[in-house]
């Protein structure tokens, strides 16, 4: 049964810890940094108390904390911003400024589980994996999300459910993205629908899943694990196993946004299908493709993402060119040129775009596109 936000009993940030007698790896997992997502809460304590009957040997550590915990307890998605759209380097600089000004909530949840994630490193052993646990407010099945890194990409391939690239890269000051840069195996996971009792099952086979494949669990793998990837194997349905983010309908409270009913978070669409309206008018598929997180809910920034499948063929291709170090070849093309601020972003020139598409960029892991000063800047994370 799911407990419904407003009424999750919620006395501090630590969900639970377990620390093995040997050293190895080091799992974190966020859950709840929106408030009105409860479901990684219960899937955490399900795993703890299972961990706590014994019989399952581990390694290293496994701890959980709650992301937004005022707002978990209030039951909304937050109180003054999103939490998840707070992570860039500069804005957690300026937060840790002697002159960062009077803190709102969500400032001192962020603080909070910034020293937290950081203990936690501190104290590892060996490798650290952090998994972010969301839900959505449309209904459908568990899907991951990640950063584009040949070691991200490895790690997610062991869960048996939809696969998505490009969406961290997507939206700015992810929580996800911020701890990748520091050197964590990173990945978020949305679980189902908030209130979907089927999304704390999903959640917790999710969680097995990590435990297993970050090198936790000692000796053979137990009988949560198997059941776990039996679980999400059959909710994935007939939905591709890869997909990649084209583009994003960034909304904003003034543009009225309305999503057309009956989309699941991931929901294949025609070419001309209508999507959604808002105030300029009607917003329709501009071909075949795949609607990804439609939203359903009073707060946010994302209208949806609209994406696409990606062949097995393509995946290997990029990951050839990528452990070959083939992106070097990129700062030889027409007004291509390295940003001279940082090592993994090109400066590209517009017209450069109608005779290379970006697609080519994205098969070195450049999916990180943003307009500067009349170009485009692309950007990936260290492989």
């Amino acid at each position: 049964m799911l407990v419904p936000s407003s009424t999750l009993i919620l006395d501090r940030r630590e969900i639970g810890r377990l620390v093995g007698a040997a050293p190895g790896p080091t799992l974190v997992a966020v859950a709840g940094v929106h408030g009105n997502e409860p479901a990684g809460i219960e899937a955490a304590r399900r795993v703890f108390a299972r961990l706590e009957r014994g019989g399952v040997a581990v390694r290293g550590e496994l701890v959980v904390f709650a992301g937004n915990v005022g707002s978990l307890k209030r039951g909304v998605r937050y109180e003054s911003k999103d939490l998840n759209r707070q992570w860039s380097e500069g804005r957690v600089a300026a937060l840790r400024s002697p002159g960062a000004g009077a803190l709102d909530a969500e400032d001192r949840e962020q603080l909070e589980l910034l020293g937290a994630i950081e203990a936690a490193m501190g104290r590892a052993r060996g490798a650290v994996h952090l998994v972010d646990l969301h839900t959505s407010s449309a209904a459908g099945v568990p899907f991951v999300l990640f950063g584009d890194t040949l070691a991200q990409r490895r790690f997610v391939g062991a869960f048996p459910i939809p696969v998505i690239i490009g969406l961290e890269e997507q939206i700015d000051g992810a929580l996800s993205e911020y701890w990748t840069r520091r050197g964590c195996v990173t990945f978020t996971v949305e679980g189902g629908q908030h209130d979907d009792p089927a999304s704390v099952d999903s959640l917790e086979s999710v969680l097995w899943l990590a435990l297993h494949q970050a090198g936790l669990l000692d000796g053979d793998a137990p009988r949560e694990v198997h059941e776990g990837r039996r679980r999400l194997d059959a909710r994935r349905g007939d939905l591709p196993r890869v997909l990649e983010v084209v583009s994003r309908r960034a909304i904003t409270a003034e543009d009225s946004f309305q999503m057309e009913p009956g989309f699941r978070n991931i929901a294949r669409a025609k070419g001309g299908q209508l999507l959604a309206r808002d105030r300029r008018g009607e917003i329709v598929a501009p071909h075949d493709g795949v609607v990804i997180l439609p939203l359903y809910q009073g707060l946010g920034s994302d209208g949806f993402f609209w994406g696409r499948e990606v062949s097995e063929v393509r995946l290997r291709a990029s990951r050839v060119l990528r452990s070959l170090g083939a992106h070097h070849l990129l700062a030889l093309l027409p007004g291509v040129e390295r940003d001279p601020a940082r090592a993994t972003r090109f400066v590209v020139d517009r017209q450069t775009t109608r005779l290379v598409p970006l697609e080519v960029f994205h098969m070195f892991g450049y999916r990180r596109v943003r307009e500067r000063s009349g170009a485009l800047t692309v950007e990936r994370q260290l492989d």
